[in-house]
């Protein structure tokens, strides 16, 4: 995993302008079969109004301890109860399998390597329910946004430089006080070839958290992937 613990500080202000994921997880999350588990949980901006609308524990893994601590203050003062656990998704483990994994705001895309995503995908495989359901969300790579803002300073939401290597399928946000934030961007096949491989179908690819179809525009990809169902013999 690709995580700078600096980018913990004035994590609230770069992530306060995604909100339109929240209802997209939360009506996922009350059609739940069984536990719902948030990777890369952050600060709980997902999984807060997830355990409200549930009415359950949302267990959230995340790798680093500020941002759990962040998640642990805005559960508190929100009245409800996280099972926050600090561990990798790439070793992803559960005592009881989840009717729902998901993954919000591109988190999968601090996963450096096609090996690390594999082993993943197979981990949230092999945690889930018969039928139950992964789902994420990944931007689309745009070359015309990245000969935009490759290389220029921005002052919003807070003040940073993206740089493309697009030779290694990467993004750098390097903050003005140089904390990084690295993230590795995959293709629409390569996201699916990731379900095939860990024996995962897909029930739904959406252009947006609306229910957009895929174009050739898109720059978000919103994937809805399900365990196979238990094949019973006569």
């Amino acid at each position: 995993m690709s995580w700078d613990e600096g980018f913990a500080v004035g994590y609230e202000e770069w992530s306060a302008h995604m909100v339109e994921d929240v209802p997209f997880y939360v009506e996922l999350a009350r059609a739940a079969d069984g536990p719902v588990v948030e990777l890369a949980v952050g600060n709980g901006r997902v999984a807060v109004p997830v355990a409200q609308a549930t009415g359950q524990r949302v267990i959230g893994l995340d790798s680093s301890p500020a941002m759990l601590d962040q998640a642990r203050a805005r559960a508190a003062a929100a009245g409800v109860e996280l099972d926050l656990r600090e561990a990798d998704m790439r070793d992803l483990r559960l005592d009881e399998p989840a009717g729902l994994v998901y993954c919000p705001f591109r988190a999968l895309l601090h996963l450096a390597t096609w090996t690390d995503r594999r082993r993943t995908f197979e981990r949230v495989a092999a945690s889930l329910r018969p039928g139950g359901r992964f789902a994420w969300n990944a931007f689309a790579f745009d070359h015309r946004i990245a000969a935009r803002v490759d290389g220029v300073h921005q002052d919003e939401p807070t003040p940073h430089t993206i740089r493309y290597s697009v030779g290694d399928n990467r993004i750098d946000i390097v903050r003005d006080d140089g904390a990084t934030s690295s993230l590795w961007w995959a293709t629409r096949n390569e996201w699916l070839g990731l379900l095939d491989a860990a024996g995962l179908e897909l029930e739904a690819l959406y252009g947006g958290f609306g229910g957009e179809p895929v174009t050739d525009d898109s720059t978000e990809y919103v994937f809805i992937a399900k365990a196979a169902q238990v094949l019973h013999n006569a």
